[in-house]
């Protein structure tokens, strides 16, 4: 049996390269200020190098076993998909695991990543902290979720200038809207979606293709199903559980394969809405709000309702605080495009999303205010 320390996220990468090569102790990396999670702690297996915290959607603290072989075998194979090894900017919180993973890249790769540090993420420190890692030579690289792009695309100027630079910005954390994705690489940034969690160690599906080694599958039900040398050894902390069985992790994600044979990720099964009893997936219509120039960022999820059982509901950020989109606007687009069933009948503006995690927008934070708005009737359809 191994030792597991809590080290706080900024002093992950001085005792990352001991964990990995077994002669230090395995690492519950923690958020600043945070404690370890009592349940979490205690001797791991030998192989064990990383445990990641997680509550996933059931808020029950668990730790995901990670041994060094699959944290390699992801950074490894992150690599061979971008281009080759080279310089990272850990702009991420290093207490999840794609903030730990640009970590481990930078220590396989030879070279030491560029941290962007201080509260809140600026694009005036983005630029400032990528200039250091685009001055050295070879090829450039960063992880980003997608509130952070928006911030660069909205700014312009210096902060987006320096993301163009990097050979690739991978973007996880959150599904990243089409509309987004196309304003980004019309901007000349190199981006590149990624699918995966912490039991995968990160992103091991790339723009709808699995990174080499990796397995993708669709179950019955239509939810996501991964293997390869990339899956997590299990849980600690949590029941047993039938999420790791016979080598395949099954995620709680709908998924569909799309003609050209790439993965599209609809979003989890546990957020699709029955309205009226049709199933509207929040994914697709998030994706046509947010196609809309007037729309920033959009989040759409299920509240109660005694006609419907659930009704559609949307909280949306307008490009131009000033001047935010018309709702029967927005409600005869996602009408018009997927069907009258999909369209929100209730949609409330907000400056931001609320988020949770590294980039997940918290849902059950914006339906609790929906629903405060509606009581307090501020929002009446």
């Amino acid at each position: 049996m191994r030792e597991l320390v809590a080290v706080s996220s900024p002093d992950v990468l001085g005792a990352l390269g001991a964990a990995l090569d077994g002669t230090g102790p395995a690492l519950l990396p923690i958020g600043p200020g945070e404690t370890a999670i009592s349940s979490l702690t205690g001797p791991v297996e030998d192989e064990i190098a990383l445990v990641v915290a997680t509550s996933g959607s059931t808020g029950q603290p668990k730790g995901v076993l990670l041994s060094a072989a699959a944290l390699r075998a992801s950074a490894e194979a992150t690599h061979a998909r971008l281009g080759g090894p080279g310089t990272w900017l850990l702009a991420l919180s290093a207490h999840h695991i794609a903030g730990v993973q640009v970590l481990i890249r930078s220590l396989l790769a030879g070279s030491e990543p560029g941290v962007l540090t201080g509260q809140g993420f600026r694009p005036s420190a983005f630029a400032d902290a990528a200039r250091a890692v685009l001055d050295r030579a070879g090829r450039h690289y960063t992880s980003l979720v997608p509130t952070q792009l928006v911030r660069l695309l909205a700014d312009g100027g210096a902060g987006l200038e320096a993301l163009a630079a990097f050979d690739g910005v991978l973007l996880g954390g959150a599904a990243t809207p089409a509309e987004l994705l196309s304003q980004a690489r019309a901007a000349g940034v190199s981006a590149v979606t990624t699918y995966g969690m912490s039991e995968t160690c990160g992103g091991c599906v790339y723009d709808g293709i699995p990174l080499d080694g990796v397995r993708v599958r669709l179950d019955e039900d239509g939810r996501i199903s991964l293997s390869g040398p990339v899956l997590a050894s299990g849980y600690r902390g949590a029941s047993p559980t039938s999420a790791f069985a016979e080598g395949w992790f099954h995620t709680n994600d709908l998924g569909q394969v799309e003609p050209d044979g790439r993965l599209t990720v609809l979003g989890r099964a546990d957020d699709m809405i029955i309205s009226g009893g049709v199933n509207v997936a929040p994914a697709l219509v998030e994706r046509v709000l947010c196609a809309e120039p007037d729309v920033l960022e959009a989040c759409v999820f299920g509240l109660p309702d005694p006609e419907w059982g659930q009704l559609v509901a949307a909280v949306v950020v307008p490009a131009d605080q000033a001047a935010p989109p018309s709702s029967a606007r927005l409600r005869a687009l996602v009408s018009d495009r997927l069907g009258g069933p999909f369209a929100p009948k209730r949609i409330a503006v907000v400056p931001e999303l609320p988020l949770r995690g590294p980039g997940k927008v918290d849902r059950r934070a914006l339906a609790a205010t929906m629903i405060n708005m509606k009581n307090s009737g501020i929002i009446s359809r």
